[in-house]
């Protein structure tokens, strides 16, 4: 066999075909709004600016080089260099990308929001699962928030419409990586018995929102999972060899099994609950096993940063960053490029069970 002819193992090339027939499929679909709206909630891999709104904190993306392949290179508070991973399920779902920051629409009229339609994003970067995550917006007051908002939505078009409409839009969830760091930064040697705690009380309150949700009238459930936040540059910085953390992606697949566990579980107790769970953790693993496979040159080092894999601080406007971002797996010390998420995106929405499970997001809005 000539020797530069590269053979890839089998799984590899299954996911080569598989991500190349879903982005075409993806790029041929027909953008109309198959749900009424979508409702957003979790930390910054799904904020779209609701922490420009928080004075004083330092949790922010609204600023240089954040945002520079949007469109008009505008830094909107997203913690990518464009649009992040709800951006391209919402444009899936049929709508432009994510709908709005909640905190934007203060002191405005939206009236298709009001209406029940296009929807809110409720998101906050730094925040958490537990309430004790951070110090940006909870998760339990991203919930109130949209209490406040449904409340508004019942004056404006009436109780059994705003429910009616409620039932049919997609409730999207992307949050515990925060919680993850938080706990290994008190413990980075936990006990099995104290990984198994902390992976049930992570999972307990998770069950606590999502029946909140479930009270105020959501139905439908997008939930994405937690990457494998070891591998991130943050991470691989602290480790003397630039490798992974594997403690930390170790409670990262824990909490993806409990969670997958707690879903179906809920799903068996609330009458008309569905639910899609995206792996992120199986997308982002799949590419930095074997990132030439899938045509990216870069899955250590951050894009946009300073230090060690450029790991060692965020993306501020002083910093360096590449030019060949569409090859890089990490956009900053710990969030993924605007080409990553199109790539999750897809395989979440419309990808096989590897990537959402029990069904997929596009048979979870399509569901009656």
């Amino acid at each position: 066999m000539d020797s530069t002819v590269r053979v890839l193992p089998l799984r590899c090339r299954h996911l080569v075909l598989l991500f190349s027939a879903l982005l075409a499929a993806a790029a041929a679909a027909a953008a109309a709004a198959n749900v009424p709206a979508v409702y957003i909630f979790g930390d910054s891999t799904a904020d779209v600016g609701n922490n420009n709104y928080l004075a004083g904190s330092n949790a922010k993306a609204n600023f240089p080089h954040n945002g520079i392949d949007f469109p008009n290179s505008r830094p909107t508070g997203r913690f990518s260099n464009g649009y992040n991973g709800v951006d391209f399920l919402a444009s899936h779902m049929g709508f432009r990308r994510s709908p709005p920051p909640y905190l934007s629409l203060a002191n405005k009229t939206n009236h298709q929001v009001l209406k029940g339609l296009a929807g809110a994003n409720f998101a906050s970067g730094g925040s958490g699962i537990l309430d004790s995550t951070g110090s940006t917006i909870t998760m339990t007051k991203q919930i109130q928030y949209f209490s406040i908002l449904q409340t508004s939505i019942m004056t404006y078009i009436a109780t059994d419409r705003t429910y009616q409409l409620l039932s049919k839009s997609i409730f999207l969830i992307s949050s515990g990586g925060n919680d993850i760091f938080a706990f290994f930064t008190k413990n980075n040697t936990p006990n099995r018995t104290e990984i198994d705690s902390f992976i049930a009380t992570l999972a307990s309150t998770y069950e606590s929102h999502i029946k909140a949700l479930y009270g105020l009238g959501a139905r439908k459930f997008g939930i994405v999972d937690v990457a494998p936040i070891g591998c991130c540059p943050y991470t691989r910085s602290l480790h003397p060899a630039g490798a992974c953390i594997d403690i930390l992606n170790e409670l990262a697949l824990g909490f993806n099994t409990a969670l997958k566990s707690q879903m179906q579980s809920l799903s068996s107790q609330l009458q008309g609950m569905k639910y899609s769970i995206g792996s992120s953790y199986a997308v982002v693993w799949g590419i930095i096993r074997d990132p030439n496979a899938l045509g990216y040159k870069e899955v250590k080092s951050a894009c946009c940063g300073a230090g060690k894999l450029n790991g060692q601080s965020g993306c501020i406007p002083n910093a360096t960053y590449c030019s060949e971002r569409h090859l890089y797996l990490f956009w900053d010390l710990l969030h993924p490029t605007h080409a990553i998420s199109k790539l999750a995106g897809v395989a979440i929405y419309q990808g096989s069970q590897q990537f959402a499970t029990p069904i997929n997001f596009k048979q979870l809005v399509e569901q009656n």
